[in-house]
């Protein structure tokens, strides 16, 4: 048995094998993954993707919202967590000087207007690429 993984954006797929547990968050909390989990469909936030490996390594992915499905058990027991997210980062690829830059951009437009919905979004992003790439 198998748990199966696979994380799409737009551009390519970002991730695609097997992991002992994904763990991510969606709009309505974290939420982990196993084998055998029932069949489940959620939307993602902004945030890190986390996938543990049978070895213990975490690979950290950030995903700019999406959604979350996990399909039925197959006849051997294999679960399938499919990610689809707008855009999708793994850790070791995230230019953290334009991460940087763009968080302090958008805590200037906040400071000016603190009700400005994409100087939120664009902060929550710089915030969710800093965090995986410093593996937080």
């Amino acid at each position: 048995m198998a748990l199966e993984v696979e994380l799409v954006s737009p551009e390519r797929i970002a991730y695609s094998g097997e992991a002992e547990m994904v763990i991510c968050r969606t709009t309505t909390g974290e939420i982990g993954f196993q084998v055998g989990h029932i069949p489940f469909i959620g939307v993602l936030a902004t945030h890190q993707v986390r996938l543990k490996a049978a070895d213990g390594t975490v690979q950290v992915i950030a995903v700019h919202q999406g959604f979350v499905e996990v399909s039925p058990p197959d006849a051997a027991g294999n679960t399938r967590v499919t990610i689809l997210s707008d855009v999708a980062e793994l850790a070791d690829t995230i230019d953290v000087d334009r991460a940087r830059a763009a968080k302090a951009r958008a805590e200037e437009a906040l400071r000016v207007d603190a009700d400005d919905p994409e100087a939120r979004a664009a902060l929550a992003r710089a915030s969710t690429r800093l965090e995986a790439a410093e593996g937080s």
